[in-house]
């Protein structure tokens, strides 16, 4: 570990806020690190909802498919590091995540979809790592109509110097442009450091916020530890600065604020209170719609929103 932090002029001061979150266990004793929401902040940008999961040993006896389960509002965004999930949805997508890509699920008025072992990896083990967000969606396009869309890593845009990469996965930044489409402004990069190296991130969105996913990280003249979601100063440059023992991955994320305070409840993003209630009788009913070759779903937690 480096013995003292970087030192530059540009760097922002410490981060106004640090959360370590809470782990959520999402059933058959898989767990992931919840950060998103907490009660200290509820968005960065737009996004809602921040867990990330592994690395885990996926094992052939595992019971770690997330079945059948409903969306309203929001946007998915899942990006492995490892392993490999079986998407697929009431539109009829099917499509094996894999480490690099990004998969945006634009849930609006409602979507159905499941996450699964792949069927080449039922009798193989195998390490799944990686993140997953929720984007709400701009009050206006809240109903919009569902979709999904798949971006292979290799569409993925990247910019290096000495020691650093940085993968544009979402947004702008370092004169890279991500082919992924958003409703609103949002930015999502995966920066990697070798051991010792710098990178001066600038202010690329009116929010950001920052997540060492394996490593410490010196960030302005602060040690933020793994796994430690930090907000970032609006308007300055961010000195980011791996310790000289490891190399270090972390992950940016950051948008224009919300247009409006959002309700979130199960699998539900909205800014009426209303809307979830008919989301949630709408799925208790089982019209929200099927994921074809599924016959199980997830019902709904036993307490129930209040508006």
């Amino acid at each position: 570990m480096s013995a003292a932090p970087p030192t530059a002029a540009t760097s922002a001061s410490a981060a106004a806020l640090r959360l370590s979150g809470h782990e959520k266990d999402l059933g058959g004793g898989f767990t992931v690190r919840r950060l998103l929401p907490a009660l200290q902040l509820r968005s960065v940008g737009p996004f809602v909802f921040f867990d990330h999961f592994g690395p885990v040993a996926v094992e052939p006896q595992d019971e770690y498919d997330v079945r059948p389960h409903p969306h309203i509002g929001l946007a998915t965004v899942t990006y492995l590091f490892e392993g490999a999930i079986m998407h697929r949805d009431s539109l009829g997508s099917a499509q094996q995540i894999e480490p690099g890509a990004i998969n945006w699920m634009t849930a609006g008025r409602g979507i159905v979809h499941s996450e699964r072992r792949p069927e080449a990896l039922a009798r193989r083990s195998y390490v799944n790592h990686g993140i997953q967000l929720w984007a709400a969606l701009p009050a206006a396009a809240e109903d919009c109509a569902p979709s999904f869309v798949h971006t292979p890593a290799a569409d993925i845009p990247e910019w290096s110097q000495k020691g650093a990469r940085v993968r544009v996965l979402v947004g702008d930044a370092f004169g890279c442009r991500s082919p992924v489409a958003t409703l609103a402004p949002a930015l999502y990069l995966d920066v990697q450091l070798q051991p010792g190296a710098s990178l001066a991130l600038p202010p690329l969105a009116q929010q950001m916020a920052l997540y060492p996913v394996d490593a410490d990280l010196w960030l302005g003249g602060e040690l933020l530890p793994a796994h430690t979601l930090a907000t970032l100063a609006p308007g300055q440059v961010t000195a980011l600065r791996a310790t000289e023992g490891r190399a270090v991955r972390c992950m940016v994320i950051g948008g224009d604020p919300l247009d409006g305070p959002r309700h979130l409840w199960w699998n539900f993003v909205s800014s009426s209170k209303d809307r979830i209630v008919q989301a949630a009788q709408a799925w208790e009913d089982q019209s929200m719609g099927r994921v074809p070759g599924e016959t199980e779903w997830i019902p709904l937690p036993p307490r129930r929103f209040k508006p």
